[in-house]
């Protein structure tokens, strides 16, 4: 249900559809109110929406928050040889290619699956579990997983140490379901690979479901040294990231998942 329920307010979490609830409030009582509060009302809310949108695109201010979550943790120093493997979540494939090429779309999250590669060639001896199931409502296309199955093996991973979780939809349940996967043993050393903004949450959430797990964060947001920068997509963005990110974590808590 909280799967359903997290996919259908996923707009509460984007600014800029603030910003459109604002301009369709304020334009609904300037055409049709005739109350001079309600047309006050109105104005405000227009130029609410306006000094929003002017906000949202000022990238300095999320790029601080996502900062702070980002640097928690770093990826481990040194050898990896104590490590049995890694375990890599979902979100990295934005979907089909659009043109049925059979290529696999990777998104903006790709680092997940793009930095696990030269760690399996220079590891012989790790497994990669991925996590990743169909997370999307009225979707019916195929897991995650299977998309990854064919990346990996087209980077020439060996595919006998690959194994594919495939029914998980969230963070939760990619911590539940790869533990269940033959020839997993969550008590052994594994590293987590997933984008760094999202690591708070899934390591919170792995050990909770007993996991040893050694975060291996990847895919930065922030920027260290950000210079004044504007840009409407690229703030609407980071606002968002930050805030689902933010929420979820202070959810799982509140449900005893992390």
């Amino acid at each position: 249900m909280l799967h359903y329920v997290s996919k259908l307010t996923a707009f509460a979490f984007q600014p800029l559809a603030w910003v459109a609830a604002l301009l369709l409030v304020g334009t609904v009582l300037l055409m049709f109110a005739r109350r001079p509060r309600a047309i006050t009302w109105g104005r405000g809310a227009c130029v609410a929406a306006m000094l929003l949108l002017l906000f949202i695109g000022w990238q300095n201010p999320p790029n601080t928050l996502l900062a702070m979550l980002e640097d928690q943790y770093a990826p481990p120093s040194g050898r990896l040889d104590d490590f049995v493997g890694m375990v890599v979540l979902g979100g990295a494939f934005g979907g089909p290619d659009g043109r049925d090429h059979r290529q696999p779309a990777v998104g903006c999250a790709g680092e997940r699956i793009i930095v696990p590669v030269p760690l399996m060639a220079e590891y012989p001896h790790m497994k990669l579990v991925f996590a990743g199931g169909n997370g999307r409502l009225l979707s019916d296309e195929g897991p995650e997983a299977d998309v990854a199955a064919e990346y990996f093996g087209r980077m020439g991973v060996d595919m006998t140490r690959v194994l594919l979780e495939r029914e998980s939809r969230n963070t939760f349940e990619n911590a539940r379901n790869a533990a269940l996967l033959p020839g997993v043993d969550p008590k052994q050393r594994w590293l987590l690979v997933t984008s760094a903004w999202h690591m708070p949450r899934a390591i919170a959430v792995f050990q909770r479901a007993g996991w040893n797990v050694t975060a291996y964060p990847v895919d930065w947001m922030s920027s260290r040294n950000p210079a004044f920068s504007y840009d409407l997509i690229g703030g609407a963005w980071g606002w968002e990231t930050w805030l689902r990110e933010t929420i979820g974590q202070l959810l799982y808590r509140a449900l005893g998942r992390a």
